[in-house]
């Protein structure tokens, strides 16, 4: 078995994920790394949709932003975020990449802020951007983070993206489009997704070496756990040659602890 690292077992665990055909809404870091991977081995027919408005880019490297240029490389089309955003509203993409500094058990997440209030917090985060709207408006929400307890918290401490809010019909209750929500979460030590019946998040599979002890130990609130559980799929040396020498060589993202 080659040997690799979290970050790189996350990014081809979320690249697995994806389905050929499919539309994306992928910012920068992991995420546009997992989406280039999956480009490049069982998803050449994937649509890939970044903010600023590009559709469709053949991604060369690593972008560093959303509005790199990048991120128009042979394009189907260069246009704008007001266009991408009306995309998601139509109902036309799938899956969507976010990431917060809080998640809780039904997926919302909070980019905004932490303890306090929200006119004085105890520390500013940098807000939405269009968390909110893609969050809102496209079919699956996939989230790739860390797994830390001051991450997975029992309540987050401001709403910035809604996931299931408060559980089952909370969030057609809120006027959300029916079908849409959290799908998975991707972290360090496993995949996680969310129970049909009560939207809560539960373990799907653990990765080589953890258990779910190991799990429920840095999550800040009771997890529920799939039957069976499954073992994730280790990254083979063809999805590890590709990572290092194709999509980030310079080691943008893989570089990080």
């Amino acid at each position: 078995m080659s040997s690799f690292t979290p970050i790189e077992l996350m990014i081809c665990a979320a690249a697995g994920l994806l389905e050929d055909g499919s539309t994306v809404v992928v910012g920068t870091g992991a995420p546009c790394a997992a989406a280039m991977l999956a480009q490049r081995t069982t998803t050449q027919r994937m649509t890939l949709f970044f903010e600023a408005g590009g559709v469709g880019p053949q991604l060369p490297r690593m972008p560093i932003s959303v509005g790199d240029s990048r991120t128009f490389y042979r394009a189907v089309m260069a246009t704008s975020m007001a266009d991408i955003m009306a995309t998601c509203q139509r109902g036309v993409i799938d899956y969507t990449f976010l990431g917060g500094a809080q998640i809780d058990r039904y997926g919302n997440l909070n980019s905004t802020l932490i303890g306090g209030t929200y006119e004085k917090p105890k520390v500013r985060l940098p807000g939405s951007g269009g968390a909110n709207d893609l969050g809102s408006l496209c079919w699956r929400i996939m989230v790739m983070t860390q797994h830390d307890p001051r991450r997975f918290v029992e309540k987050v401490d401001f709403i910035t993206t809604p996931g299931y809010l408060t559980g089952p019909g909370a969030r057609e209750a809120a006027g959300l489009p029916e079908g849409t929500g959290p799908y998975k979460v991707i972290t360090d030590l496993a995949v996680l997704g969310y129970d049909d019946e009560t939207k809560r998040m539960q373990v799907e599979s653990l990765h080589p070496g953890v258990t779910l002890a190991d799990v429920q130990a840095k999550t800040g609130f009771e997890l529920l756990a799939r039957e069976p559980l499954s073992t994730t799929l280790p990254p083979t040396a063809e999805q590890l040659e590709i990572l290092r020498t194709e999509v980030d060589p310079h080691r943008y993202v893989l570089g990080r602890a």
